[in-house]
């Protein structure tokens, strides 16, 4: 059972990687260190806002995160991204977060110009 929902998650983020170019992901990565991090700490551990780790974001329904990336929460500091973000980079990146694949990448460690 285990082994098919990690295959199922590797090709979910398989699918929403093929749609978001590799160049749109650096830039993704970076939204989350820095704009993200701002909040959820640049080690996205906590901070203003809860942790963004995999095991804090386990028991979450993918659809309930993307949508409170678009839509943010009411009377929170959680703003919504859905100007900035598409729902499929908001499910991108909750898939990173939840699997914890999150790669760094030039771009997010801001060596790219």
């Amino acid at each position: 059972m285990i082994k098919m929902l990690f295959i199922a998650s590797v090709l979910i983020s398989q699918t929403a990687a093929a749609e978001i170019s590799s160049t749109r992901q650096d830039e993704l990565l970076y939204f989350l260190k820095q704009d993200c991090g701002s909040c959820h700490g640049l080690t996205l551990k906590g901070g203003l806002g809860p942790a963004l780790l995999p095991e804090t974001l386990a028991g979450k329904p993918r659809d309930y995160l993307v949508t409170t990336i678009m839509e943010g929460r009411k009377d929170t500091a959680m703003p919504p991204w859905k100007s900035m973000l598409t729902r499929e980079e908001a499910a991108w990146l909750t898939q990173q977060l939840q699997t914890g694949i999150i790669q760094q990448t030039a771009f997010a460690k801001g060596k790219a110009k």
